[in-house]
């Protein structure tokens, strides 16, 4: 059990809700999921299974792209429709063209607050905890990335966006922020995550649809969860120095493009079939060293 899972995560259920249901099929190993969804939103879940896990952080680096439909009048305390949605009266109902004027200042790189009920802490404790408990406070703005935002669709009240960002990027703020700089407001009425990286919609699995036999058929392959990373091809021999934790000649093999949020630091060490052997870091002059292991570990002596 070592591989990545694409599923399609169904509205209305938590995301650890999902990986409950894979880690049931999956025990002993273990199951762990990169990238949040709201219950009220649907897509593509990346799942890690076994020591992919291990990988999820990597996942949590590619860019994300999103369908999201807003009503705009409105208002709420979660900035979506699951909180008490107040209409506002009188509100300004935007042109088409005054809404793809505004678009540009919130796209690149952006300050955004986060919605107060989310998942970040504040002395300790969720925000959203907080909130539900009427407490007052006020979580900072922090800059986010949003490499495109277009508009899909538009009839007043129906707002739908499509959105390509980095990680920690709240798709509710964004339209409560559009909104607000057009002179009215917006709750997030339905969500879609279209991609993670290549992890793609059309191709993600319904949890459902899982079983014990047919797991491993829907498995991915590790090396999936960084393809971002510059790749270094091991020979059977190097395989044998990585499993022993021992250092290797770089030797200007590296073959990837990094990725736009990838670091310049690590390698994905894959073995003469193209599995993923291990992360490797620089060491010294021209060589690299094992930071994570995937390869069984090594259980005779080294030759000399």
């Amino acid at each position: 059990m070592f591989g990545i899972l694409n599923l399609l995560k169904p509205p209305h259920v938590t995301s650890r809700d999902v990986v409950n249901q894979v880690q049931r099929l999956v025990k002993p190993a273990k199951a762990g999921h990169a990238g949040t969804l709201d219950p009220l939103a649907f897509g593509v879940l990346v799942v890690g299974v076994g020591p992919a896990t291990r990988l999820v952080e990597y996942v949590q680096r590619m860019p994300k792209r999103y369908r999201g439909t807003f009503l705009l009048g409105r208002s709420s305390d979660t900035d979506d429709v699951e909180g008490s949605v107040a209409e506002l009266s009188d509100a300004s109902i935007p042109t088409r063209e005054q809404i793809e004027a505004a678009l540009p200042a919130l796209t690149g790189r952006i300050m955004q607050r986060p919605p107060a009920f989310s998942a970040l802490k504040v002395k300790g404790k969720r925000a959203y905890d907080l909130a539900r408990r009427g407490e007052s406070f006020e979580l900072e703005a922090r800059p986010v990335i949003v490499y495109r935002l277009a508009l899909r669709d538009y009839d007043y009240p129906r707002l739908e966006l499509d959105v390509e960002c980095g990680g920690g990027t709240y798709i509710r703020a964004i339209g409560r922020d559009l909104a607000a700089s057009l002179g009215t407001a917006a709750v997030m009425s339905d969500l879609c995550r279209t991609a993670i990286g290549g992890f793609r919609l059309e191709d993600a699995v319904s949890p459902d649809a899982l079983t014990r036999e047919n797991l491993g058929r829907h498995l991915l392959p590790a090396a999936r969860a960084v393809e971002g990373l510059p790749t270094v091809q091991l020979t059977a021999e190097e395989c044998e120095r990585i499993r022993r934790g021992m250092a290797i000649q770089a030797g200007g093999r590296t073959s990837a493009e990094e990725s736009t949020e990838s670091t310049a630091d690590e390698f994905a060490a894959l073995t003469p079939s193209g599995e993923l052997a291990a992360i490797l870091v620089p060491r010294a002059t021209d060589q690299l060293r094992p930071s994570r292991m995937f390869l069984p570990a090594a259980t005779s002596p080294p030759s000399h």
